[in-house]
């Protein structure tokens, strides 16, 4: 019974400050039903029924947040994240995916979308992730029935940075995902950069 379910490791880890200069305590996420881990900031809460297959939070910064997404067994057959192509053209798809989650049927809302930055890395378990970064802006009319288009003014709802970390194990393409204000990212940064180089995809024990 007890293999149905995951396995969350509550040792505390201090990473190294040379490397990171904020010196965060993180907590070690191990699935070992579906196959993944990663470090979170110990103070980072837990969010059931968010839709993911597993959901963390900020309890001080709601708008920062993880998740993570992983394809159907039955339904892919991935076997290596090159199989998305190059980072280049995964970064447009992680991108295309995030828009069609914030399509919007509100009249006079506009979204402002832009690849940041992609790029791969072979982790210390010998395996390779692609390492993505978007920016996504939300602008909303504060009169979208006016006739005028004077009186339309299109303001600013909401302006974040969404990172993704994806690898490939067990036939599946997991993603980890990061969304963070933009205002915040800079202070944020390091804690965030963390968990990414965290992010392990490991073999399913059959």
């Amino acid at each position: 019974m007890a293999l149905i379910f995951s396995s969350l490791v509550l040792s505390n880890y201090e990473l190294p400050k040379v490397a990171y200069a904020q010196s965060t305590e993180f907590r070690e996420y191990i699935d070992t039903f579906d196959g993944y881990s990663f470090m979170y900031p110990r103070n980072w809460i837990q969010v059931r029924g968010a839709g993911a297959d597993i959901f963390f939070r900020d309890p001080l910064v709601l708008d920062e947040n993880l998740s993570m997404n992983i394809s159907s067994p039955s339904s892919s057959a991935y076997k290596s994240v090159e199989d998305l192509g190059p980072p280049e053209k995964a970064g447009k798809g992680v991108l295309r995916q995030y828009l069609t989650e914030f399509m919007s049927t509100r009249l006079g809302v506009r979204r402002e979308s832009s690849v940041l930055s992609t790029s791969s890395r072979v982790a210390d378990d010998g395996k390779l992730y692609y390492e993505v970064e978007v920016n996504i802006k939300s602008y909303a009319n504060n009169n979208e029935l006016a006739v005028m288009p004077q009186d339309r003014v299109a303001r600013l709802e909401w302006d974040r940075r969404y990172l993704s970390v994806l690898g490939v194990e067990n036939n599946r393409l997991y993603e980890l995902r990061i969304q963070t204000p933009e205002k915040t990212f800079a202070d944020e940064e390091s804690d965030i950069r963390a968990i990414m180089d965290s992010f392990r995809v490991n073999k399913i024990e059959v």
